[in-house]
């Protein structure tokens, strides 16, 4: 028994005739008769007096489609209560971001989504990577904001937008002369990271693959390897999008890198069965609002999503 063929003999009942009930359901007589004969085979009862004219229902049948219409009542009624799940922009909305994205967003977030929607309840907090995917699929927070690709099955990847990184060079250190930096540069030189805590960076670590950001920036505030730079000499990198947060007087100290160029996607991720599309828009809109427009290009104007 499946719900289709519920509706297919209340339209019976509506209409008393196969023909205009299946014009209703967009089937053919035939199909449509075979439809419910089936269910009348399954129910071992006849639900029609099909010598009938117009057709009726049988005294059996009678009960059977008064109870169809209350079934078919309660599914419309769990339909709507998903449609309103799924545009409701109010209560707590949990979004948990990686540490070197939680300065560039959370402080619009909370402009943006305070001013347009009032009612949502944000609450933000910083978590490693591992962690949020955990905490994803416990459903113990409703959002990620993380470095992509995830590939993590049963979770939905939104890109949000893709950003370089940049070298903080010390005067003191002999790549400050230069106007970019290389990767071998990099080799070379005392690199600052923050993995298993603040420490240097072994320079056999760079020569094993391609380097990746995350692998070696697990963590903290890139304001805290900005200022050890400062004090202890050294470079460190920095993602694009923290150029702004650096002081005027230290902007003479960043260095494109370059050949290649380091760079990484930040996306949105959910899981797979999270169902309300209008605070995943609320929280997308807002974005938008607070990285710069170059960044976005062919990732969020996309709106490319990834499984």
């Amino acid at each position: 028994m499946t719900l289709q063929q519920l509706r297919y003999i209340v339209a019976i009942d509506d209409y008393r005739h196969f023909g205009k009930a299946a014009e209703a359901c967009g089937l053919t007589q035939s199909t449509l008769s075979l439809m419910v004969k089936k269910l009348e085979e399954e129910l071992d009862v006849r639900l029609f007096d099909r010598d009938a004219h117009p057709v009726s229902p049988t005294e059996i049948g009678r009960k059977v489609i008064d109870q169809a219409k209350v079934v078919l009542y309660h599914v419309e009624q769990v339909a709507q209560l998903t449609r309103s799940e799924k545009e409701s922009l109010s209560g707590p909305l949990r979004i948990a971001l990686i540490s070197t994205v939680s300065p560039v967003l959370v402080p619009g977030l909370f402009k943006y989504l305070g001013e347009q929607h009032p009612t949502l309840s944000l609450q933000t907090e910083e978590m490693l990577t591992g962690t949020i995917k955990d905490r994803l699929r416990k459903a113990e927070v409703d959002m990620g904001i993380l470095a992509g690709p995830v590939r993590e099955p049963g979770l939905l990847e939104i890109p949000l937008y893709h950003e370089r990184f940049l070298a903080y060079v010390s005067p003191d250190n002999p790549a400050y002369a230069q106007e970019s930096l290389r990767r071998e540069t990099l080799a070379g030189q005392p690199l600052w990271i923050i993995r298993d805590g603040l420490r240097l960076l072994d320079t056999k670590d760079l020569q094993e693959g391609d380097f990746s950001y995350e692998r070696y920036f697990e963590g903290g505030r890139v304001g805290i390897l900005i200022q050890v730079v400062n004090d202890n000499g050294g470079i460190t990198i920095i993602p694009e999008t923290h150029q702004g947060f650096i002081l005027y007087s230290q902007q003479h100290c960043i260095r494109p890198i370059v050949d290649p160029v380091p760079s990484r996607t930040i996306s949105l991720v959910i899981r797979n069965d999270y169902i309300h599309e209008a605070k995943l828009n609320a929280v997308v809109d807002a974005v938008k609002r607070i990285v710069p427009g170059a960044l976005l290009d062919n990732v969020l104007r996309k709106g490319r999503l990834v499984l």
